[in-house]
């Protein structure tokens, strides 16, 4: 039995893109990783069909018009908040609001609630297992895969009800857990497992406030058939060691906190049947399984190796489906990913702003020192944007003018974003690259990167007055 309790290596979420870093909106998905903190081999996978109602529905298809309509949340499309939960993490709800077309609806004692996205007809990123595709890197994956494992055994203590959302307990407790599971106790490794619980409460696995954790709403998308492994894992782990003098009784600091959340899980019906329904079996099972190699590999995927990649009728129908995600298909030469579609993406924007000012400065110093000084001097193709070139950490210190905290922090943000990368050399500090998400630029995004990066490295150049200049007249 392994302690890994999450579902396929899924990295927080995806930033959405921005202008001046198209496909950057906000941290966290990300698994992801989900987006999006955590691999696993019990494969929790998803309890509903992951639909969407698509924008670019066509005018024959009257049920996926209906979906378009009923998808609207908070006066924007379904794509538009499936780009907002894929960049930000799950969708706050009001009271009796429903969760757009594709995601299921975690309802508080209140009403209000959270939507997250599920993924279709049960698939999980774990599929890329089965694949032999790497899946997006998680920081310290085997880390998050038993610090989960001990909030699961610390909050699911009724094996009879379902784990989403459980109780809430102490972080002292997990950390005490994990502790008796890894049988160490020295300050490197608590201080391994706080750094865990933090990204895990950033890729929304667990909640952690105010000294207590909750499951989070990932937590929800378990499906049943997952529980009895679940259980067993929870009955195999050790009961933490306490110290009998406690300053604050655990009873007494749970009960301190806000009321529990509420369990209520609701929808995630299925949504992609129009489109999949011409299909058989095998052929609906070949497009479920590249729509989630393109979603959650790291890189672009060979055509070869997947027929819905290589039958055109069939890409066409995978375009589609990412469409209703406000996803695009992205070709690089005969390999394959998916990115925000342009035009999705820069509604989501306007609506949700994008990264705050220090997680630009810093990605944007690297962009210059990794990518546009290396290309500049020859040692470097002018159609990609990853780079073997890291960016040292004193240079990042030496021109950010940023606090040690502050950089650290946005730092922090861009590697769970998958937009930077860490480079070990050896003993030398290493530095930063560009991450993964780099992949997945569409042309559009390219451009409008380059021509970012003109006006932030030369602002002064006649190339970048060509580019305001134009920007002007356009």
């Amino acid at each position: 039995m392994t302690t890994d309790p999450t579902p396929g290596t899924t990295p927080p979420a995806e930033p959405a893109p921005t202008s001046a870093t198209p496909q950057t909106t906000t941290g966290p998905a990300g698994e992801a990783p989900p987006t999006e903190a955590g691999p696993a081999s019990t494969t929790p996978q998803a309890r509903a069909v992951h639909v969407n109602a698509a924008p670019r529905v066509e005018a024959g298809r009257a049920s996926g018009a209906r979906q378009a309509v009923a998808g609207r949340a908070g006066g924007g499309s379904v794509a538009v908040a499936h780009v907002r939960a894929r960049s930000g993490g799950p969708l706050r709800l009001g009271a009796g609001a429903p969760a757009p077309v594709g995601m299921m609806r975690l309802t508080h004692h209140d009403s209000t609630g959270l939507a997250v996205p599920v993924w279709p007809d049960g698939a999980t990123p774990s599929l890329l297992e089965e694949q032999q595709v790497a899946p997006m890197p998680v920081e310290r994956a085997g880390e998050a895969r038993r610090v989960l494992a001990a909030c699961l055994k610390c909050c699911w203590t009724d094996l009879a009800a379902d784990p989403w959302p459980g109780v809430a307990a102490p972080a002292e407790q997990v950390l005490d857990t994990y502790r008796a599971l890894i049988g160490r106790s020295d300050d490197l490794m608590r201080n391994w497992a706080v750094g865990a619980l933090r990204r895990l409460h950033d890729s929304s696995w667990i909640v952690l406030s105010d000294g207590v954790v909750r499951l989070g709403p990932r937590c929800a998308l378990w499906p049943v058939e997952s529980f009895a492994q679940l259980k067993e894992l929870v009955r195999r782990l050790p009961e933490p060691e306490r110290d009998e003098l406690t300053v604050v009784a655990d009873e007494d600091l749970v009960a301190g906190t806000t009321a529990e959340p509420g369990g209520l899980v609701e929808g995630g019906e299925a949504g992609f049947d129009d489109l999949l329904s011409s299909y058989d079996e095998r052929r609906r099972a070949e497009l479920v399984g590249a729509y989630m190699v393109l979603e959650h590999a790291a890189e672009p995927v060979q055509e070869a190796r997947f027929a819905a990649l290589r039958d055109p009728a069939m890409r066409h129908t995978l375009g589609e489906m990412l469409g209703r995600r406000g996803r695009t298909l992205i070709q690089q030469h005969e390999r394959w990913t998916s990115g925000y579609d342009d035009a999705t993406a820069a509604e989501a924007a306007r609506a949700e702003g994008g990264l705050g000012e220090s997680e630009r400065a810093v990605l944007t110093l690297v962009l210059v020192h990794s990518v546009a000084i290396p290309r500049a001097e020859g040692a470097l193709p002018e159609d990609t944007w990853l780079s073997p070139f890291p960016t040292p950490v004193d240079e990042l210190r030496r021109h950010t003018q940023l606090p040690i905290g502050e950089l650290e922090s946005a730092l922090r943000a861009l590697r769970h974003a998958g937009l930077l990368g860490q480079v070990k050399a050896g003993e030398e500090a290493g530095g930063y690259v560009p991450g993964p998400q780099f992949h997945r630029l569409t042309p559009a995004a390219r451009r409008r990167l380059q021509e970012e990066l003109i006006l932030a490295a030369g602002p002064h150049t006649p190339l970048a007055g060509a580019v305001r200049a134009r920007r002007s007249a356009s």
